[in-house]
């Protein structure tokens, strides 16, 4: 005689399409790609090995210091970096393994949500490299990494694959009745949790980024002009009118303010003079100890700090956070939909990719001006190649508002 138990009683059926068991239908249910899970493997051993070895590196330093065994100055600019980059690591490293477990158990939205946690930490390992060692080898691991989240973080974001299956649907359907309804409503690229205004997702980031700018270097232009009465080139990279402080500065204040959209002007004001003042407190202190570089200075002005940033101009970004979250960003999530639905992705990967060839050449530019300025003679294909095209003239001309003195720079 069978006897059913209380489980038996209780056991809901598994609902059709529901893979992984979790009782509901979504994302986590489609199996991600096999190599997807091999790179899951790969960071979950990686991060395994690394965090012992960093944390007792840390340890090991910390006790030398203290102990007073090693006759280290603890407030050199070198050794504070260092610092900075092993504590950088050893977070980012525990990340991973928390990042390859969700690859391994399949849980697209957790990993994804990992992926854009990462990808700052990974900036900020290639930057404190870039900042102890210059440009070279030493990169290539931030840089490859940053690649590999990035892509992941397209493949395994909710919004960007429904975005992608939209497109997949209107070209097989060859209709785009439904992409215009979604422009017109303004839903497309809208948070769809209703707590921020703009999804914060690959697509709408890089775009913001591009905007940013081309506008911040026009807005800053045509105030120079207006206020000192010349024409000064303003450009942050080598190639084309671009400024990229204010592309970052743009997504550091969306990101941050973006939950702000209906607050107060007030508060979106002094939210923003705050983040403005530190972002741009942040971008002067990391170009001098990376390349010796003092792009402004803004010393005895009212509410100097380091000359780094002032009162004036966390003012200044005070508003810019009113304008730009109440104002602009509808307009400009507008702007970034009247991009052709057939080119959209195509094109944001070719602007991409020019992008990061363009600031890959621009900082192997400073790194070279830096070592002609510190007496360094070029010595090989590159350092040549960067004295014959882009020579000390001409980093003068193309950056004027820059100066360099190796001697500032926190270098090895």
């Amino acid at each position: 005689m069978e006897t059913t138990t209380h489980d038996d009683h209780t056991r809901q059926p598994r609902l059709p399409g529901d893979t992984n068991g979790d009782g509901r239908v979504d994302i986590d249910d489609r199996r991600l790609p096999l190599i997807a899970r091999i790179y899951g493997v790969l960071v979950l051993i990686g991060g395994i090995v690394t965090v012992p070895g960093l944390t007792f590196i840390a340890i090991r330093g910390i006790v030398e210091v203290l102990t007073g065994a090693t006759g280290i100055d603890v407030l050199d600019l070198t050794f504070i970096l260092t610092c900075i980059q092993v504590a950088v690591m050893l977070v980012s490293s525990a990340c991973m393994v928390v990042f390859g477990i969700f690859l391994l158990c399949n849980r697209r939205k957790h990993a994804a949500r990992w992926a854009y946690a990462i990808i700052p930490m990974s900036i900020a390992e290639g930057m404190l490299s870039l900042a102890l060692a210059g440009v070279g080898w030493n990169l290539i691991p931030p840089i490859a990494q940053l690649a590999i989240l990035t892509t992941l973080s397209i493949v395994l974001d909710p919004a960007l694959l429904e975005e992608r299956r939209l497109q997949y649907t209107l070209k097989r359907m060859d209709e785009h009745s439904e992409y215009e309804e979604a422009v017109a409503k303004g839903m497309l690229g809208r948070d769809p949790s209703g707590k921020g205004y703009i999804e914060l997702e690959f697509f709408n980031i890089f775009w913001l980024f591009m905007i940013g700018c081309v506008f911040g270097l026009v807005v800053e232009t045509i105030y120079h002009l207006a206020v000192y009465g010349e024409w000064q080139d303003r450009a942050g990279l080598l190639w084309g009118p671009f400024s990229p402080i204010y592309g970052c500065g743009a997504v550091v204040l969306t990101a941050c303010l973006n939950r702000l959209w209906r607050s107060h002007p007030m508060l979106i004001f002094c939210a923003s003079a705050v983040i403005g003042g530190a972002f741009e407190y942040f971008v002067s202190w990391f170009m001098e100890v990376a390349f010796g570089i003092t792009a402004w200075d803004y010393t005895g002005q009212w509410l100097s700090i380091d000359g780094r940033t002032s009162g004036k101009y966390m003012v200044f970004w005070g508003f810019l956070g009113v304008v730009w979250i109440k104002l602009l960003l509808p307009r400009i999530l507008w702007l970034i939909n009247r991009i052709p639905w057939k080119v959209r992705y195509s094109l944001t990967a070719v602007v991409f990719v020019f992008m990061l060839v363009n600031a890959a050449m621009t900082l192997m530019a400073f790194d070279c001006w830096y070592g002609r300025v510190s007496g360094n003679e070029p010595d090989s294909p590159v350092t040549w190649f960067f004295a014959e095209h882009y020579d000390n003239a001409y980093m003068e001309h193309r950056f004027q508002t820059m100066s360099i003195d190796p001697s500032r720079s926190g270098r090895l």
